[in-house]
């Protein structure tokens, strides 16, 4: 899965780069991971403005502004929360465009109705926000794999 996700992580670079975008990233269950594969692409500086790695809800709420109240309401692995994070990487850096994960990666940390593999992503720029939840399959290194290559897939269509 690794050179899928670096061939992504490229066309994403491309993409960005020919409509002159500058990307960041809010990453929570992935930990930096969207980030490391965009910064295993040579060239990476002339599109890659920043990553938060906001693992933490105190993080999301200083680091990102989701606010606290959101975070109390719909829970961190939330839609809501995804939508503001990406909200918030835009706002807090010079980046366009952001793209952000949250979710259950397991082994433990299932609550009723968002079992171990819940992860929720958001795409945003300008206006325009995206976000999406899925329930992936494997251990947790397979959940954050799979939620990388999804970032990166759905990054490739919000941009298109």
């Amino acid at each position: 899965m690794e050179n899928d996700i670096l061939e992504l992580a490229a066309k994403v670079g491309k993409l960005l780069e020919a409509k002159n975008l500058l990307l960041a990233t809010a990453e929570s269950c992935t930990g930096g991971g969207v980030s490391q594969a965009i910064t295993e692409i040579p060239g990476s500086t002339g599109w890659f403005e920043c990553g938060f790695v906001t693992y933490s809800n105190a993080s999301k709420t200083e680091m990102l502004d989701v606010p606290a109240a959101l975070i109390a309401q719909c829970g961190s692995v939330s839609v809501e929360v995804a939508g503001a994070m990406a909200e918030g990487a835009v706002a807090n850096s010079n980046a366009d465009v952001a793209v952000s994960t949250t979710g259950i990666a397991g082994p433990t940390g299932a609550v009723p109705g968002k079992p171990v593999g819940t992860v929720c992503f958001a795409w945003s720029r300008g206006s325009t926000t995206y976000t999406e939840r899925l329930v992936f399959q494997g251990d947790r290194r397979a959940v954050r794999e799979q939620t990388v290559a999804h970032a990166l897939t759905g990054l490739l269509r919000f941009l298109e």
